[in-house]
């Protein structure tokens, strides 16, 4: 089957008719639904597969062992989130396990094909959860204690789709097993259109990080509370979220978004008691602690202006990742040149890299638009990027 035949099996799971486009969290219905989906193609094409004790997929072709060639992505997605992010690298391995079946090539490495858990944080916050506590960069007990919207922690989450909590952690044996990590993902931006080529290997992932800030004042009645007479923690939330388009502007190359704010208790006619805000920055090099401090100032003397306090809880940070030059020649040798592309988004595979050799595919995105209902990829450029990782697959497993 191709890469494309593959998506649109799932093309209706964990549809959003609020948002438009996909809410595919991790261990909720719509993502057991795509898991599920994934172990009974990955068992027809004659793979054994099993769960890791984090909670990832492993699907394998050939015994398990030492120098595997590893390919695969993730199911789950933003709320509200495209088509592609994630579940294109997915079907792009299994369709490209397939064609070198029908080829009758014979690998001589173990190949496995890997869905990695929570790599969005779309429901507990921490980006790349499953390479995450797979590779020991998170701490178990602070993955076991995240909590959704609806208080519900990873552990239980977990429990309840069959995953011991208690054996969470780093897996070095399994890490040992991987000789190479290669990543396919939809791009997201415009390079590739802008270049005219369907395919791109991976450069660089330029350092990112979440931080929450929560803002505490004096909850209240919206109408029998003077202006005078309020700490309304809503205030200095709003003068951080102007900040950080700000203070972003004067960092050259600087990302820095809020996309989630949350009010408690809510209510229309009442002044807020608490107010949370997530803050998403990326900077190259060394400057994103840097300018997430700054942010934190203007917050802070917003804060005190009002009358009300904040607290600042980093959530998750990975520096600047480069991904290794003798693959990346490698990949581009075997693909006839085709370009490099740096990119401002997170993966597993920048979490990989710090452990094993890794490398990433990106396929053209013609809108740029990823995270978002219209994010997209035309079924030439999906199949291209299928067939370049069928490539790169027999390559490494010769």
């Amino acid at each position: 089957m191709t890469a494309s035949g593959f998506l649109e099996e799932i093309a209706d799971v964990g549809r959003d008719p609020q948002r438009g486009g996909y809410s595919r969290h991790a261990f909720d219905a719509p993502e057991h639904d795509l898991r599920e989906w994934f172990v009974d193609r990955a068992l027809g094409l004659g793979l054994d597969v099993e769960t890791d004790r984090n909670g990832n997929i492993w699907a394998w072709w050939g015994p398990p062992g030492r120098h595997a060639v590893v390919t695969g992505s993730h199911l789950d997605s933003v709320p509200g989130g495209g088509a592609f992010d994630g579940p294109l690298g997915v079907a792009s391995a299994l369709a490209a396990v397939e064609a070198l079946q029908e080829k009758g090539f014979r690998a001589r490495k173990p190949i496995a094909v890997v869905v990695f858990a929570e790599e969005e944080g779309g429901r507990f916050g921490v980006p790349c959860l499953g390479s995450r506590l797979l590779t020991g960069t998170i701490d178990p007990d602070k993955a076991r204690g995240l909590r959704d919207a609806d208080g519900v922690t990873f552990a239980e989450a977990a429990g309840k789709a069959g995953v011991d909590p208690a054996r969470m952690g780093p897996d070095a044996e399994r890490l040992d097993k991987i000789g190479q990590f290669l990543e396919l993902h939809v791009e997201q931006g415009r390079g590739l259109i802008d270049l005219g080529a369907p395919v791109a290997v991976g450069s660089t992932v330029i350092a990112h990080g979440r931080w929450r800030f929560s803002f505490s004042g004096q909850g209240n009645h919206a109408g029998a509370t003077l202006l005078a007479d309020r700490a309304d923690p809503m205030l200095p939330a709003a003068a951080t979220v102007t900040a950080v388009r700000r203070l972003a502007a004067g960092v050259p190359d600087a990302r820095a978004t809020v996309g989630r704010l949350v009010p408690t208790p809510g209510g229309t006619n009442v002044i807020a008691s608490t107010v949370d805000l997530w803050l998403d920055a990326r900077v190259p090099g060394e400057g994103t602690p840097g300018l997430v401090a700054e942010i934190s100032q203007a917050a802070s003397a917003a804060a005190r202006e009002e009358g009300c306090q904040v607290q600042v809880t980093r959530e998750s940070y990975s520096g600047d990742v480069v991904f290794g030059d003798a693959l990346r020649r490698d990949l581009g040798g075997w693909l006839g040149g085709v370009p490099e592309l740096p990119t401002g988004a997170g993966h597993d595979a920048a979490i990989l890299a710090g452990f094993v050799p890794a490398g990433m595919l990106y396929v053209r995105n013609p809108t740029g638009i990823s995270h978002s209902p219209e994010e997209f990829a035309e079924a030439a450029d999906v199949e291209a990027g299928a067939q370049a990782l069928a490539t790169a697959l027999e390559q490494l497993a010769r």
